[in-house]
């Protein structure tokens, strides 16, 4: 397939010729699960030295699943992919083996699943943190107090909140609405994996975010007198930093 991408899952747990049957369906699964985009993504092939699952992805799903993955290995994205993650490196220690996702040209690693190999992390229990979170309101509704809601994120993941009736009563006008930022307290965990976990979110207050382009944006920034950014070689770059934090800086 012209500009399509394969994929290579490592077991290096089993060969072909000793895996059991059901064992490799489910590493198939959470494999089809990670990746995403079931009707683009197709099984090439297995191959032998160890267990090398290869897949195809057209040329057309290239783009999200890439997305898919790296923010998945980031942590960050839809929760099944994270899942998907967690549930392989989880077999693969059950399998006393290790693993790994490649890009299957170049060999490239992408995700390692140190299986066996992998250091028992710290688990914490259930704390409150207070802190803000961006998504568009799809839920508002219930007869308790506090008032469920539900946010989904631009990546599609859902984050469960929930608000006093006071506040609710003026997020329902923003249901399936503008994106919109919610303030207040996060009660989190943190699982085996190292992973942060959302647990619940108690909004006090919101705000309304701008839909305006971001060109206009630094247009505006840099018509401020004194504001430096008329200098500034690149504002996509600084808007960058000012958003996630300096990248390769210590």
């Amino acid at each position: 397939m012209p500009n399509s991408r394969e994929y290579r899952f490592t077991i290096e747990a089993y060969t072909p010729s000793t895996i059991p049957m059901e064992r490799l369906a489910e590493y198939m699964h959470e494999f089809a699960v990670l990746l995403g985009e079931t009707k683009n993504v197709h099984f090439v092939a297995i191959e032998g030295g160890c267990t090398h699952l290869i897949s195809t992805v057209e040329a057309e799903a290239v783009p999200k699943v890439n997305q898919r993955v790296y923010k998945a290995k980031r942590g960050e994205g839809p929760r099944e992919p994270l899942d998907a993650i967690r549930n392989i490196n989880r077999k693969l220690k059950e399998d006393n083996g290790t693993g790994a996702l490649l890009e299957n040209i170049s060999r490239a690693e992408i995700i390692k699943f140190p299986g066996r190999e992998e250091v028992e992390s710290i688990t914490f229990g259930a704390f409150n943190q207070e802190g803000s979170l961006d998504g568009q309101v799809i839920v508002v509704g219930g007869k308790s107090d506090p008032v469920p809601v539900h946010l989904t994120t631009s990546e599609g993941q859902v984050l469960v909140c929930q608000a006093a009736r006071t506040v609710a009563k003026n997020l329902a006008r923003f249901i399936f609405g503008p994106e919109i930022r919610v303030s207040g307290t996060g009660r989190w965990l943190r699982d085996e994996m190292g992973n942060w976990q959302l647990e619940r979110f108690t909004i006090t207050n919101f705000d309304e975010l701008s839909d305006q382009p971001l060109t206009s944006v630094v247009e505006k920034l840099r018509a401020i007198p004194g504001s430096g950014w008329p200098s500034l070689k690149d504002p996509w770059a600084e808007l960058d930093e000012i958003r996630n934090g300096p990248h390769g800086k210590t």
